[in-house]
């Protein structure tokens, strides 16, 4: 079956720009076209089409993904080459993951800190008084992590926290 650009960006979710785009910088040698000099996809174009939305959200430039698309034109003789680059990607990948990783369990810390400040209605719950005045107790994080410890994530955390602090008034 053959798709215009428009039927592609409704498919795929993208606007027809994007495809524009693509085409411009070299990335959809693949893509025939009409009598009519209109671009005419093909379904395993879709795919390829899949692919570079793939690597454009891992964080590939560009410059890579057209690298990748040629590697794919010249036939069975770049396997190995593109397994590799997909290797490496992959390691990127799994770096970014856990880089969000370590945002996301900073973010559910100070969601905790600042939910018990509010269940206190000060943050002076989480101060201590030292020589150079008042600053937020150096074991806030362990504080944190035993309280995390008894959850399953940071829900149920706060609703733990909630249940404690009543209990506890």
């Amino acid at each position: 079956m053959r798709y215009l650009i428009g039927d592609v960006a409704k498919k795929l979710n993208l606007p027809t720009s994007t495809l524009r785009f693509y085409d411009k910088n070299g990335l959809l040698p693949f893509v025939d076209c009409d009598q009519a000099g209109r671009r005419s996809f093909k379904d395993n174009d879709l795919n390829f089409l899949e692919v570079i939305d793939c690597m454009k959200k891992c964080g590939m430039t560009i410059k890579e993904i057209r690298h990748f698309i040629n590697l794919c034109m010249k036939g069975d003789i770049t396997l190995q080459e593109r397994y590799d680059l997909l290797n490496n990607e992959e390691k990127s990948v799994k770096n970014q993951i856990e880089n969000l990783q370590d945002q996301l369990d900073f973010l559910h810390y100070k969601m905790w800190y600042f939910k018990t400040s509010l269940q206190a209605g000060t943050e002076e719950v989480h101060m201590v008084d030292t020589d150079e005045g008042e600053r937020v107790n150096p074991d806030i994080h362990e504080q944190y992590q035993a309280a995390l410890s008894k959850c399953q994530d940071i829900k149920e955390l706060i609703e733990y926290q909630e249940q404690y602090q009543s209990e506890y008034k």
